[in-house]
């Protein structure tokens, strides 16, 4: 029987991968398809000189005789996207054959250059489907690390994609919660924030980013017979060392402050392997005072950090606007 059972398991397998291949093969086919297509229509616009209005009325017709003769899948918004996904990727050679035409589409409503390479490479290398691409457009995931670099940081960022190699690549500020689904201005415990965001730790990790792993919620410490509690421990598996965030409702204070850097003395001490880094210590507050939280952590030799949160998306165009400001003028084709 369990010879069969492993038989009944090779072929699965086969079937699994031929699908799988099948699959990638027709995905193919049609991005090229719908890249030649967009190629097509801009070439006749070129060459008959349309000017813009007509360009709308071109396109309902080009939508309305396609739909007649080969059925759904054109209508006009999709029409449109053929256009521009030709004119945002002028050869279809740099368009990788792993992204499926809805990932294409979420990367083609993506005007600035550099952001749009940057969800591309992570696109690839964290395998998101459409809706986690979607999902870190909207949180401006690019801006956010964005302002943590300089101007050459940026493009790097732009060209290669998030790369963890140090701790400050590993942590954010702000973290972008919106997923828990907590109006702005709800009343809730540490408590109730926690809970849920064990309850979503998906979409937590995805916002974490790269490397992490969950290890532990409320971590229990014990010195001369006190226990404390770490709301969360985590283990990032690139920089090799532990996480541990402590969650707070309101502003971070210093008190925050020196009881993580207590807890981060202790993992030092007690939980370390000794093949591991040293800890991290991130504080997660609702606010933070920025000259505060600069004296609070002056001195102190642990990777301590306090980073904010938010349970809303950021207003994209201040982040726009300040990423902007930084690199100052970029060719828009990058």
């Amino acid at each position: 029987m369990k010879k069969y059972n492993k038989l009944i398991d090779n072929i699965d397998s086969l079937l699994q991968r031929a699908r799988e291949q099948a699959y990638q093969q027709i995905n193919n086919v049609l991005v090229k398809t719908y890249w030649e297509i967009g190629r097509h229509i801009v070439t006749y616009e070129q060459k008959n000189k349309q000017k813009a209005d007509y360009g709308t009325e071109l396109l309902d017709k080009i939508s309305q005789d396609l739909r007649k003769k080969h059925g759904k899948g054109f209508s006009r918004s999709n029409v449109f996207n053929f256009r521009r996904f030709y004119l945002t990727y002028s050869k279809i050679q740099t368009v990788s054959g792993f992204l499926s035409w809805s990932h294409i589409i979420a990367l083609i409503s993506i005007e600035d250059a550099l952001g749009r390479s940057f969800y591309e490479k992570e696109c690839l290398s964290c395998r998101w489907s459409v809706r986690e691409l979607e999902r870190q457009i909207n949180s401006m995931l690019f801006e956010r690390l964005a302002l943590s670099k300089d101007k050459k940081g940026v493009l790097r960022l732009a060209a290669k994609g998030q790369l963890v190699k140090n701790v400050q690549d590993a942590v954010k500020d702000p973290y972008i919660l919106e997923f828990l689904r907590i109006p702005e201005k709800h009343q809730c415990s540490e408590k109730e924030i926690e809970q849920k965001i064990i309850d979503n730790m998906q979409a937590f990790l995805m916002e974490l980013g790269k490397g992490f792993s969950f290890v532990a919620r409320q971590f229990r410490i014990t010195l001369n017979n006190k226990h404390f509690y770490i709301d969360l421990v985590f283990y990032h598996c690139i920089l090799k060392c532990f996480v541990l965030i402590d969650l707070k409702l309101t502003s971070i204070s210093h008190q925050d402050i020196g009881q993580m850097n207590m807890y981060l003395n202790y993992f030092k001490k007690e939980e370390m392997a000794e093949d591991d880094s040293e800890p991290i210590g991130i504080v997660l507050g609702a606010k933070k005072n920025h000259i505060l939280v600069e004296y609070a952590l002056g001195g102190i030799s642990n990777k301590l950090f306090a980073s904010k949160y938010r349970l809303s998306l950021p207003d994209k165009k201040l982040l726009q606007q300040a990423v902007e400001q930084k690199l100052g003028e970029i060719s828009p084709k990058y």
